[in-house]
């Protein structure tokens, strides 16, 4: 199954003879077989037809909203996969023991894989960064001690600041970052794993719902007017492994220039090119299907994006059973 991507403004999206088609405004005409799409992420101004969003909602095949900048506007939502007995039950656990236990689990996990990344990197720049590691590792090791949610996030938030500190001592000198930064990104590094991060939720939101689950309803975030909690709570464990990976690789391994940004002193914020955007696209979707063997209950190698389909179907038993054990998070080596 595949993802298509439509990022140029003026495009209309439809459907002809069991083929999905991209009429572009010079009137190129792009089709793919409509049996082999998944999802449909749409970047900018561009249409889709009537026909074509219920031919996408009656086979379940996603299709999401981006301004050209990555900023998420949302989805086309088929009700198909709706489960009210489960969702009953995963607000019931809201507040309850099994959040704490599932919010150690995945927050660890964040930060486990978030060392792993860096020790990578640090490998590859022949440095060595002891003062990171040692404060991730505390931050970690604080996590599972914790009882209390909100202490969880407080040091999981300062893990992750050494941590991308650590990353900006990795990073080519010539895409130096300062820190996270969000709304808008600073630089290039930030433009481009704020884009991930996006398209990470959106990969995490699909799954949720093909479970029946409920994608506003999380464990961690705590309850937000129209924010996905849910989704960000699972999509912590795969950023470092999926986004950050993908950025580092594409950067220190010189497959994306300056170029490929502009980063505008009248308009706040740095964002990818056309170009730019394309060659990350391409990068991100071969990341997505990249076959790994972390998971601990399988033995045979799955892609990333199966992986977080399978990790949805973990989360859905756990929460049938009430019992946060059955959830078992990603950890690289």
């Amino acid at each position: 199954m595949g993802l298509l991507y439509v990022n140029e403004n003026g495009a209309v999206i439809g459907v002809e003879a069991n083929q999905c088609t991209v009429t572009y405004k010079d009137g190129m005409k792009r089709m793919i077989p409509i049996e082999s799409l998944e999802a449909i992420t749409i970047m900018g101004q561009s249409q889709m037809t009537t026909q074509c969003a219920e031919e996408c909602m009656e086979r379940g095949i996603s299709v999401s909203y981006f301004s050209k900048g990555g900023r998420y506007f949302g989805r086309l939502i088929s009700t198909g996969h709706v489960n009210t007995e489960r969702q009953r039950k995963q607000s019931a656990l809201y507040d309850t023991e099994f959040a704490v236990k599932i919010g150690k689990k995945i927050l660890n996990a964040k930060i486990k894989n978030q060392s792993v990344v860096l020790k990578r990197y640090e490998k590859s720049k022949g440095i060595t960064l002891n003062e990171e590691q040692k404060m991730m590792n505390i931050c970690r090791n604080k996590v599972l001690e914790c009882q209390k949610i909100s202490e969880m996030i407080g040091f999981e938030g300062q893990a992750a600041k050494y941590y991308f500190k650590g990353l900006s001592e990795c990073i080519d000198k010539q895409f130096y970052f300062q820190g996270r930064s969000k709304r808008p990104p600073r630089d290039e590094f930030n433009s481009m794993i704020s884009l991930g991060y996006s398209i990470l939720m959106n990969e995490v939101y699909c799954k949720i719902e093909m479970k029946g689950l409920n994608p506003f309803f999380g464990f961690i975030h705590r309850d937000a007017e129209k924010h996905p909690t849910l989704a960000s709570d699972l999509m912590e464990e795969w950023r470092a492994i999926i986004v950050d990976a993908t950025v580092m690789s594409m950067i220190n391994g010189h497959e994306i220039a300056k170029d490929g940004f502009i980063c505008n002193e009248d308009r706040p914020g740095c964002y990818m090119t056309k170009n730019g955007l394309k060659v990350y696209l391409n990068k991100l979707e071969r990341k997505f299907q990249t076959e790994v063997r972390y998971l601990k209950y399988i033995d045979y190698p799955v892609s990333f994006r199966r992986g977080i389909f399978l990790q949805m179907e973990s989360l859905a038993k756990a929460i049938e059973e009430g019992d946060a054990e059955l959830y078992e998070p990603i950890i690289i080596r």
